[in-house]
C-alpha cells in the first residue's frame, strides 16, 4: 500500500482542533488503521500527541515545535507522529493520561506519549519545550534520544519489555474489578462524603486546595444535598462560600455571561480564559440548586446569564452545542475579556457611571493581568458603592447594568476566540440538563424549547434508530465516531431531565432506549461493572472504566444514577439490579475515597435513601407547580408527568412500549377534574393534592396538613 505517512493527513478531518494541525510541517497522521499499519510496517515508534482546541499550552507547543521544520523532519523520517482531539476520543485519553499519572504523578494536555507500533506506550509526559528546562528535556533533544535507544538492539528490548509493564500497569488501573464486592453504601454515604469535602476546602479564598481553582461542581453538589439532610450550618456555608468566589471572581464572565475553565490562582482572579461546554452545563446545575437551597437570586441570576451566553454563542443554527470557546483572540490569551480604564470610560457613556463600574469590578491603571489590563472581579459590595455615590442600592445596580450593556456591544469590535463547533453527544446531555432544570426555576425563559431543540438536533443526527447506537459526534453534517458510556448516559439524563419539565413521552423514551442500549454495550455482568467504551467498539490494550469524577462527572456514576431513576419507569427490574450492583462492586472504593468518586457517591446515596417522587396528573404542567417547585430543594427529585386519566397513560404506554402503567404512574390520576399531584417517599405517599404546597408540606412533617 501507499506510505500514509509521506504528508500531513490532517485536512481531510472534521476535528477543529485537528484542522489547526493541518498545515504543520510534521506529517501528523489521525488514529486509524492505516496509521497503526504504517508503525508496523516502518517498524518506528509512534508518537502520539493528544490535545483539544482550546488548550493554551498545545498552541505554545505547536508554535515552538510543531512548526519547527527540523523538529518535524525528525517526526517525519523517525516515527509515525499521530494527532488525535481528546474530546472525540476520550477513550485513548484515558488509557494514556492514566499512565502518564501513574509514572509522573501527574497529566494534562497536551499528553505526549511514545509507543510501540502495537500502541504499547514506553515513555510519556505532558508539554515539553524546546530546549531543556530543568529536569524537562528539551523536545528535539529526547527525540534524538528516543530514536537511539529504539535503534541500539539492547536498549529497544528495555523499551519494549517498560512498554509491556506500563500496559499491564495500565489494565490493572482501568479494567480491573474486586474479587469479592462489598455491599451497597449505607445512607451514612452523603455525610461522610461531605465531611471530607469540608476538610478539603479553601475556608480563606472559597474552593477547594490551595492552588489552581476547578469549579469542583460535584463536591458543591455533596454539600448542598448533605445540607439540606442534616441542617449543619458548616456545608451550607462551604458551598456558599465556593459559588460566591465562583460567580464573584475571574472565573466568570461579568460583562457576557458563562463561566471559564479555571483560575490559575488561589484567589479565583485569573483564569485561563477558554469556555468549556461542560462546565458551564454542571456550573449552572449547581448554581440553580444553590439558589433553590440558599433563596439567594445571585446564583440564579449567574444561571441564566451563562444560559444566555450559551444560546448566543455556544448553540448551532439547528439546535445542539457547540464545544468549546478558545483562550486566546489573534494569538493572545485572555485579549477578548479583559479591560483597562481607558477602554471602560470610551465604551461607557457616562463618566461617573464608568468610575462606578471600574469601583465595583477592580479595574485600574495597574490591572491584575498582563500589560496593565484587568480581570474583571467583584472588588466592592452594592451596599457600599451606594454609600460612595450617595444613591440607592436599586440606582447602583441599575447603573451597572447599563455600563455591562455598553461594554458588551463595546466588546463586539474585538477580535473573537475561536469556537470548536463539533457537537457531542454527551456534553449536549450535560447542557440540556440544566436547560431543563433552567426551565423549572426561570418557568418563561424559553429555556425548555432550547432544550427540545439541542435533543431533538442530537437525535436526528446522533442516534441510529434501527441499530439503536449513538455516534460520538457531529460536525458540519458529518458523523463520526461510537458513542461512550458518557454519551449515553449525559444524554439519557438529559432526555429524563427535559421529560421531567416538559411531559415530553418522547424525552422519556428516549431516555429509556438509552439506558437500554448502556444494559447492552456498557454493562458486564460477568465483572459486574460498567465500561467506558461499547462493547462492539474498536479494541484496544486496555477497556477503561470512568469511576472518577474529572473535569467532567463520572459517566459510571450519572450512568447508575440515570438507571436508578429510570427503574420507576420501566416493568423489569433490570435498570436497578445494574445500579445495585456496580454500587456494591465499587462500594469500598467509594468510602474511601469519595472526593474521587462524587458521582458515584451521589448515586449511592439515591440509592441508599430513596427518591422523591412527584407524580403530576394534569393535561398541562399547572404554573401554580412549576412557581413552588422552582423554589423548592429537592436533590432526589424524580418529577412524573402523566396524564390526567388512566386512558392517557395507555397511550403512553404503548408509545413507551411497555406492557403496562409504569409504578410511578399506576393509581395516580387526576382528582375532581384538577391537576393532581402524589409525593411519595420511602415507600409512603401522600394523599392525592390538587396543591403541591400541600404535598411538600406532608413531606415536611410526614402527616396530614
Amino acid at each position: 500500500m501507499t506510505d500514509p505517512t509521506r504528508r500531513n493527513r490532517l485536512d481531510e478531518e472534521q476535528s477543529p482542533y485537528l484542522q489547526q494541525h493541518a498545515d504543520n510541517p510534521v506529517h501528523w497522521q489521525p488514529w486509524d488503521d492505516d496509521a497503526l499499519a504504517a508503525a508496523e510496517e516502518r517498524d518506528v515508534p509512534i508518537f502520539l500527541s493528544i490535545g483539544y482546541s482550546a488548550c493554551h499550552w498545545c498552541h505554545v507547543m505547536e508554535d515552538e515545535s510543531f512548526q519547527n521544520e527540523s523538529v518535524a523532519s525528525v517526526l517525519n523520517e523517525r516515527f509515525v507522529p499521530i494527532k488525535v482531539d481528546r474530546e472525540e476520543r476520550p477513550d485513548l485519553d484515558s488509557i494514556y493520561q492514566t499512565i502518564c499519572q501513574l509514572v509522573t504523578g501527574g497529566g494534562g494536555w497536551p499528553l505526549s506519549v511514545w509507543l510501540t507500533p502495537d500502541g504499547k506506550p514506553f515513555y510519556v509526559g505532558t508539554y515539553f519545550p524546546p530546549k531543556a528546562r530543568g529536569r524537562v528535556p528539551g523536545f528535539r533533544d529526547l527525540l534524538e534520544n528516543i530514536t537511539g535507544s529504539w535503534t541500539d538492539p539492547d536498549q529497544r528490548e528495555e523499551m519494549e519489555t517498560r512498554a509491556e509493564q506500563w500496559t499491564d500497569a495500565i489494565a490493572g488501573e482501568l479494567e480491573e474489578v474486586p474479587e469479592q464486592p462489598g455491599e451497597a453504601p449505607e445512607a451514612d454515604v452523603l455525610e461522610s462524603t461531605a465531611q471530607r469535602v469540608v476538610k478539603s476546602a479553601d475556608r480563606e479564598y472559597g474552593g477547594f486546595g490551595s492552588g489552581q481553582k476547578f469549579p469542583q461542581t460535584g463536591r458543591i453538589r455533596a454539600l448542598l444535598r448533605a445540607a439540606d439532610r442534616t441542617d449543619r450550618d458548616v456545608y451550607r456555608a462551604v458551598a456558599q462560600e465556593t459559588l460566591d468566589a465562583m460567580i464573584g471572581g475571574g472565573l466568570f464572565d461579568h460583562v457576557g455571561g458563562g463561566f471559564h475553565r479555571y483560575t490559575t490562582d488561589r484567589e479565583w482572579v485569573v483564569p485561563h480564559f477558554e469556555k468549556m461546554l461542560y462546565d458551564n452545563a454542571e456550573v449552572t446545575r449547581t448554581l440553580l440548586a444553590g439558589y433553590q437551597l440558599t433563596g439567594h437570586d445571585r446564583y440564579a441570576d449567574a444561571a441564566r446569564g451563562t444560559l444566555a451566553f450559551v444560546e448566543r454563542e455556544l448553540t448551532h443554527p439547528d439546535g445542539g452545542f457547540y464545544a468549546t470557546l478558545d483562550a486566546q483572540s489573534d494569538g493572545e490569551e485572555g485579549a477578548f475579556y479583559v479591560w483597562t480604564p481607558e477602554e471602560i470610560d470610551t465604551a461607557v457613556d457616562d463618566t461617573t457611571t464608568a468610575e462606578l463600574f471600574c469601583d465595583r469590578y477592580g479595574v485600574t491603571d495597574s490591572g491584575n493581568f498582563e500589560n496593565g489590563n484587568t480581570v474583571l472581579t467583584v472588588q466592592t459590595r452594592l451596599d457600599e458603592l451606594a454609600e460612595t455615590y450617595d444613591h440607592s442600592v436599586e440606582d447602583i445596580e441599575s447603573s451597572l447594568e447599563t455600563a455591562r450593556e455598553q461594554l458588551f456591544e463595546h466588546r463586539k469590535q474585538r477580535s473573537r476566540p475561536g469556537r470548536d463547533e463539533k457537537v457531542l453527544a454527551g456534553w449536549n446531555g450535560l447542557m440540556i440538563s440544566a436547560f431543563a432544570e433552567g426551565a423549572l426555576v426561570c418557568p418563561d425563559s424559553g429555556f425548555a424549547d432550547t432544550a427540545e431543540r439541542a435533543l431533538s438536533f442530537v437525535r436526528s443526527q446522533l442516534w441510529d434508530e434501527n441499530d439503536r447506537r449513538l455516534a460520538r459526534r457531529e460536525k458540519d453534517g458529518d458523523v463520526s465516531g461510537d458513542g461512550y458510556l458518557e454519551d449515553y448516559a449525559f444524554l439519557g439524563r438529559g432526555a429524563l431531565h427535559l421529560y421531567e419539565v416538559t411531559g415530553s413521552v418522547k424525552s422519556l423514551r428516549f431516555a429509556i432506549d438509552l439506558a437500554a442500549a448502556i444494559e447492552r454495550e456498557f454493562w458486564d455482568e460477568t465483572e459486574r461493572t460498567l465500561y467506558f467504551t461499547p462493547e462492539s467498539g474498536e479494541s484496544m490494550i486496555a477497556r477503561p472504566q470512568e469511576l472518577a469524577d474529572q473535569s467532567t462527572p463520572s459517566s459510571a456514576g450519572v450512568a447508575t444514577s440515570l438507571l436508578l431513576a429510570l427503574d420507576q419507569f420501566v416493568p423489569h427490574d433490570r435498570f436497578g439490579s445494574i445500579a445495585k450492583t456496580v454500587l456494591s462492586t465499587h462500594a469500598e472504593t467509594i468510602e474511601s475515597d469519595p472526593l474521587r468518586r462524587l458521582s458515584l457517591a451521589l448515586a449511592a446515596d439515591e440509592h441508599a435513601a430513596g427518591p422523591i417522587e412527584l407524580t403530576v396528573a394534569a393535561e398541562e404542567f399547572p404554573p401554580s407547580f412549576r412557581e413552588q417547585l422552582a423554589t423548592t430543594y429537592l436533590p432526589r427529585r424524580i418529577i412524573a408527568p402523566r396524564p390526567p386519566t388512566d386512558a392517557g397513560v395507555d397511550e403512553w404506554v404503548e408509545e413507551l412500549g411497555l406492557d403496562d402503567s409504569p409504578p410511578i404512574w399506576a393509581g395516580r390520576d387526576q382528582r375532581a377534574g384538577e391537576p393532581t399531584v402524589y409525593l411519595c417517599e420511602e415507600f409512603t405517599c401522600s394523599p392525592p393534592k390538587t396543591d403541591i404546597s400541600e404535598a411538600l408540606a406532608w413531606r415536611s412533617d410526614g402527616s396530614e396538613t
